[in-house]
């Protein structure tokens, strides 16, 4: 059987994306216990993958395709009826939702080709899918998060055994939604499955006085510190170190909260660290619905429809102790925030402070910042990944209002 190539492509929800997908295509970001790619490669059974996505992204993310390619879009999160949906639909034919392109099957393409059907539609019949799951906004990540571990759970652990779970933990629930992969260590914790799976990674670690409520996953290699109280719908990508209290909260990856302090409907990119005692709100004091900031056409606040919504951060992102985020506060990438009272619920990439003063956060004293954290998990920062981090600084610029006139 031919091998099965595909192609993630970024499309119309990019931007309302931002920040979290300044520094990698949508399909990248993390959703349940899989990244949204992995979640297709593992259901369609795929070789390879590429992707097609902003410019200077794909030096780090190369675009390719083969005779037996399959594009998709990576704002489209997959089950197995989506999947099945995709694998009937004929070579050179698309499969959509509303009439919107979910993705076709073809031939091997050039970039340049991938763009004229991707204005155009791939032509052949269509396939209407059923409702699906994407990301629109932010804070679907979130939202979307605890079915998803749920969904990533059962596909991740069918017809495999447990690593056994220490008679020194208090297990609450159903034993079987429970999931050890090779390397935990977890002693002298709580773990309650009533509400939802728990998935331990390889290598993860939860120390004693934990209290875990699922749906819950940590990836690789995360801590789950001394005493922390985590809550259902939340995911500490791998490398990740949490404690406090964490509630329906997407760790994507490599990212710090070690200390106390409450973390609520929130996203984290990568090479996050939140200071000691840091807290978000996640809920307004009339209890009304939330607006929140969003990059997509003429970037401003936007109604989100929600109740409850917590601290979105891009990667490379820090604050320093005690830092007090408003309900809906958007940080871009490699903003370092201190300072007492609350910061903007908008604060720029680049930004440094971000309470009473703002300041330019110089490029090369954030990429020696990134290359010190990056050390300490033994990786480097490499010349493409400055390249990209300095695209990212110039397409920033014109949110550091005060460059103007400083």
């Amino acid at each position: 059987m031919e091998k099965l190539h595909i192609v993630f492509f970024d499309h119309n929800d990019r931007t309302a994306l931002l920040p979290l997908s300044y520094t990698r295509p949508v399909s990248s970001l993390r959703v349940g216990i899989e990244t949204i790619e992995d979640k297709w490669m593992r259901l369609l059974k795929a070789d390879s993958r590429a992707w097609y996505t902003a410019d200077y992204l794909q030096e780090l993310f190369p675009y390719s395709s083969t005779s037996n390619t399959i594009l998709i879009n990576g704002s489209i999160i997959p089950d197995e009826e989506l999947a099945q949906a995709l694998l009937a639909v004929e070579p050179g034919c698309g499969l959509y939702a509303d009439s919107e392109l979910i993705a076709f099957k073809t031939t091997e393409l050039t970039r340049s080709e991938l763009e004229q059907i991707l204005a155009s539609g791939p032509g052949g019949v269509r396939t209407e899918a059923d409702s699906i799951a994407r990301l629109k906004h932010c804070w679907d990540v979130f939202l979307l998060n605890g079915e998803e571990i749920c969904a990533d759970y059962h596909r991740m652990t069918a017809r495999r055994v447990s690593a056994p779970l220490s008679g020194t933990n208090l297990l609450l629930g159903p034993a079987i939604d429970v999931f050890l992969e090779e390397g935990v260590v977890a002693e002298g914790a709580t773990f309650n499955t009533t509400d939802g799976p728990i998935y331990l990674g390889k290598g993860a670690k939860v120390m004693e006085g934990a209290m875990i409520r699922g749906p819950f996953a940590m990836c690789e290699k995360s801590v789950v510190k001394m005493g922390a109280r985590i809550y259902g719908g939340s995911t500490f990508g791998p490398h990740s170190k949490v404690g406090g209290e964490v509630s329906n909260v997407v760790f994507q990856g490599y990212s710090n909260k070690g200390h106390e302090g409450y973390l609520g409907n929130a996203v984290l990119g990568e090479w996050c660290n939140l200071g000691a005692d840091s807290n978000n709100s996640n809920l307004k004091n009339n209890y009304g619905l939330i607006k929140a900031w969003c990059y997509a056409d003429k970037p401003r606040y936007i109604d989100t429809g929600l109740q409850f919504c917590g601290l979105i951060m891009g990667d490379h992102s820090k604050c320093g102790i005690n830092t007090m985020f408003n309900t809906a506060t958007v940080v871009g990438v490699s903003a370092n925030i201190y300072g007492p009272g609350f910061p903007s619920k908008f604060i720029p990439s680049y930004t440094w402070g971000a309470v009473e003063q703002n300041y330019t956060y110089k490029f090369e004293k954030a990429m020696e910042t990134a290359e010190l954290v990056m050390a300490r998990r033994s990786l480097d920062l490499s010349a493409e990944e400055k390249r990209m981090l300095q695209k990212v600084f110039e397409l920033s610029a014109p949110f550091r209002k005060w460059e103007k006139s400083s």
